[in-house]
């Protein structure tokens, strides 16, 4: 593993930021770190860096300990790139000057190629004289990370990168900058709340939640077998039913709903998860029957929200499936996932 991060904890105070994080980076793999404000993500780059001193725990980076009971790597030995989420470029320097800031250690011909090189990378050859404030924020981004790469870093950290641009360029460049990072064969973790973009970019996911860790998986893990409710919460869109009773043999759950089968073992009865492509919709032969609250059209399909006992369960239908608010409908549940 390129980066192992083992029992981690970080603590200001009385106050603790986060506790017993632990998960693993494969070379050349991308990760991203998925949660709301607050909730401690950023503050897991800041100790990887080496800019803030964890409480416990354990950072290896190839084989090499950057923090453990007896050590602590200054950040600049570290070999870890940061894109921060200003950029921060040298106003004063241009575009190959700023690429160029990190390899002054190298001959001149050495850094002119390597600068050649991610010109050529990030398609601005022909911006190589030009000042960052001579560029569009999206090519402003490409800059910053090409300066990055340039010294080639065991591993490079991204710090919501994307949260100053607008939606459209935030999914464009979002996947130019895993197309950079996988060419470089560098490993990353990025840093976002924005669970669209985390799928975008990441090959496995960490879900950040009341100072922990909940899951670290791939984004289709994530989304069809979440191990916290918490992460059922926060990844898609969904229903947590209460479950009135769990057969456990038979492997499914009694719900205001009607009978669920599920298929993970459980280790919390409390809810069930129940995704909207899981639940069909049709007035004959159906188990329970519930009223349409709110609808939203999708394009390819209906979003419904139905309600029943003053519990609501999200659905899919087909775009041919057009009910009214109000509307009484039949419903199925074919799938769920006991939390």
């Amino acid at each position: 593993m390129t980066l192992s991060v083992s029992h981690l904890s970080l603590q200001f105070g009385e106050k603790t930021i986060f506790q017993d994080v632990n998960f693993e980076l494969a070379q050349g793999q991308i990760a991203c770190l998925l949660g709301h404000s607050g909730c401690g993500k950023t503050s897991i780059l800041r100790c990887l860096l080496g800019f803030e001193t964890p409480k416990a725990g354990t950072i290896t980076l190839n084989n090499t300990p950057l923090f453990n009971q007896t050590v602590h790597v200054a950040p600049h030995k570290r070999h870890i790139g940061m894109v921060f989420q200003d950029y921060a470029l040298f106003p004063h320097l241009t575009v190959a000057q700023n690429i160029a800031f990190g390899i002054g250690t190298l001959s001149k011909s050495a850094q002119n190629e390597r600068i050649c090189e991610l010109l050529t990378l990030i398609d601005m050859t022909d911006y190589q004289k030009r000042y960052p404030h001579e560029l569009s924020g999206g090519q402003q981004q490409r800059v910053a990370l090409a300066r990055t790469l340039a010294p080639r870093p065991q591993l490079v950290l991204l710090d919501e990168p994307f949260s100053n641009l607008d939606v459209d360029l935030r999914t464009t460049l979002s996947t130019e900058v895993r197309a950079l990072l996988k060419s470089e064969n560098v490993s990353a973790i990025l840093v976002t709340h924005d669970q669209a973009e985390a799928f975008n970019v990441a090959d496995v996911v960490g879900i950040m939640a009341n100072g922990t860790l909940q899951q670290w998986d791939s984004p289709t893990g994530l989304y069809h077998t979440p191990k916290t409710q918490a992460v059922a919460s926060f990844v898609g869109e969904g229903s947590l039913l209460n479950v009135i009773t769990l057969d456990t043999h038979n492997q499914y759950a009694t719900t205001t709903f009607g009978k669920i089968a599920y298929a993970n073992t459980p280790t919390d009865t409390q809810k069930i998860l129940v995704r909207p492509e899981n639940v069909l919709l049709n007035l004959d032969n159906a188990e329970t029957y519930a009223t349409i609250s709110h609808k939203s059209f999708r394009g390819n399909y209906w979003l419904y929200e139905l309600i029943k006992d003053d519990n609501t369960l999200l659905a899919q239908g087909n775009h041919h499936q057009d009910y009214a608010i109000g509307d009484v409908v039949g419903v199925s549940v074919n799938m769920g996932w006991v939390l």
